[in-house]
C-alpha cells in the first residue's frame, strides 16, 4: 500500500509543480537524465549482478518478454495502418509493452500469494521488465527516435546507454560468481533508493491530465493493449496453449495487466519518442490498472 500511495503522491506532486510553474521547464529533462545516468545503472547492477533465476520461475521470467514482443508487432502494424509518426509508435511500444512490476506488482503479489508471490515478482522484474528496459527498450528508443535509423547508430546508442553498460558489468560479475560486499551493497542501495520518487516526479512534470482529442485515440489504443489485450495474450498462451495453471500463471496474468513502467516514459523522453504521450500512458495507465487488478485478483482467487 505504501508504494501505491507514494506513486499517486509523486505523480500528483509533479503535476502540481508543473501547473504552478515552481520548477523551470527543463526540470523534467534534468530529472530524466539523472535517472538514466545514475539511478537506473545503480539499480540494475545492484539486482542483476546477483540474480539467480531458477527453472521453476520460467513462466514469470518469460511473461514480460512475451507482452513486449507482441506489443512491438501490434503497435508497429497499428502505426503503419494509421500513419502514425515514428516517435509515437516507439512511445506506444515502450509504454504499452512494459509493466510496472516492481512498483505496483510487488505489494499486490505479496498480498495475494505471500512470500512466494513476491519472489516470483522479483524475477519477473529483474529478468523481465528491468532487463527489457536496458536492452530492447534502448533498441526501440534508438530505432524509432532517429529519422533515418541505421544499425550502426542503433548499436552505438545501446552500448553507450549507461544502464546497458551496468547490465553488461552485472552479467560479467554474475559469470564470475560475484556477490556484493556489504560496503558495495550499501552504497548501491543508497544510490538507487531515490529512483522511484525521481522517476515518477519526472513523469508527473510531463503529465497533462487533460487529454487532447487527437491523443485520446492513441491513449485508447495504448492502454487498451496494456490493460486488456496483454493479459489476454498471456491467458491464451499460458492457459490455452501451454495448459499452465496455478499461482505462477495467476501472477503472470496480474503482471501483464499492470500499468506501464515509469522507466519506459523516461527512455521515451531521452530519445524524443512523443514524451507527452508516454507520460500520459504512465500517469493514466497505472491508476486505471488498479481497479482492474483488484477485479482480476478477486476472480483468480
Amino acid at each position: 500500500m505504501t508504494n501505491l500511495v507514494l506513486l499517486v503522491l509523486c505523480l500528483g506532486l509533479g503535476a502540481a509543480l508543473r501547473h504552478w510553474q515552481l520548477l523551470p521547464p527543463t526540470a523534467a529533462g534534468v530529472l530524466n537524465q539523472l535517472v538514466v545516468v545514475v539511478l537506473l545503472p545503480a539499480l540494475a547492477f545492484l539486482h542483476l549482478a546477483e540474480a539467480r533465476p531458477e527453472a521453476r520461475l520460467l513462466l514469470p521470467i518469460l511473461m514480460p518478454w512475451l507482452i513486449f514482443g507482441v506489443g512491438w508487432v501490434f503497435f508497429a502494424l497499428l502505426g503503419r495502418r494509421l500513419g502514425l509518426a515514428r516517435g509515437t509508435v516507439g512511445a506506444l511500444i515502450l509504454t504499452g509493452g512494459i509493466s510496472s512490476v516492481s512498483f505496483v506488482g510487488f505489494p499486490i503479489f505479496e498480498m495475494l500469494y505471500g512470500p512466494a508471490g513476491l519472489a516470483m515478482g522479483l524475477v519477473m522484474s529483474l529478468a523481465g521488465s528491468i532487463l527489457i528496459s536496458v536492452t530492447l527498450g534502448v533498441v526501440v528508443g534508438s530505432w524509432y527516435g532517429a529519422a533515418r535509423p541505421t544499425w550502426r547508430g542503433m548499436v552505438g546508442n545501446v552500448v553507450r546507454f549507461p544502464p546497458f553498460l551496468a547490465f553488461v558489468a552485472a552479467l560479467v560479475a554474475h559469470l564470475f560468481g560475484y556477490r556484493h560486499p556489504a560496503l558495495v551493497r550499501g552504497v548501491l542501495e543508497r544510490l538507487s533508493s531515490p529512483f522511484p520518487v525521481i522517476a515518477l516526479l519526472a513523469v508527473g512534470l510531463q503529465l497533462q491530465w487533460r487529454v487532447p482529442q487527437a491523443r485520446a485515440r492513441l491513449l485508447a489504443w495504448g492502454l487498451g493493449y496494456k490493460l486488456l489485450l496483454a493479459p489476454l495474450v498471456v491467458a491464451v498462451v499460458y492457459v490455452g496453449l501451454l495448459r499452465q495453471h496455478g499461482p505462477a500463471t495467476n501472477i503472470c496474468l496480474l503482471g501483464a495487466a499492470i500499468g506501464p513502467m515509469n522507466t519506459a516514459a523516461v527512455i521515451a523522453d531521452r530519445y524524443g519518442l512523443d514524451p507527452p504521450l508516454a507520460a500520459q500512458m504512465v500517469g493514466l495507465g497505472i491508476p486505471l490498472s488498479l481497479p482492474l487488478l483488484a477485479l482480476l485478483g478477486w476472480w483468480l482467487q
